[in-house]
């Protein structure tokens, strides 16, 4: 299965990476590049059942689950939004439904500083993809 990003970039490669950016100018730039690395999703999966909801943005989750595993792309219309994006799928994709239900996301936006530094809008719109992960995980529980 494909990695959300088209680099081979995980979550704690990420977190190391934000660590050497003092500037948000610069940390703004490589959320930007992080976005710009999502694997591509298609217009048809650019839908309103791939939609999240309650992002000022429009954000597309696209999931699936194979061999036990959830995988996950997205994008958005919007360059740090789709960084953030990339920044939850590093988080989530690969993982079991469980580990993704255990999952303390908060965690690794705290390491990075997005707390701080997101607008409140970017903050729900991040709160709501991560909504989606999760409840996508719940889903895939209930089925097994």
């Amino acid at each position: 299965m494909d990695s959300p990003l088209s680099l081979d970039t995980d979550i704690d490669e990420i977190v190391e990476n934000f660590s050497f950016l003092d500037d948000w100018e610069d940390r703004y730039g490589y959320l930007i590049e992080l976005g710009n690395a999502l694997t591509a999703v298609t217009e048809d999966e650019m839908s309103d059942a791939n939609k999240v909801q309650g992002c000022v943005s429009q954000v597309w989750l696209v999931s699936t689950y194979d061999q036990g595993k959830l995988y996950f792309r997205g994008t958005s219309d919007a360059h740090i939004v789709r960084g953030l994006v990339a920044v939850a799928l590093s988080i989530f994709s690969g993982k079991t439904p469980e580990e993704v239900a255990q999952l303390d996301e908060q965690q690794t936006f705290h390491a990075i500083g997005l707390a701080e530094h997101l607008t409140p809008q970017r903050s729900n719109g991040l709160k709501s993809l991560v909504g989606k992960i999760k409840a996508t995980s719940q889903a895939a529980m209930a089925q097994t």
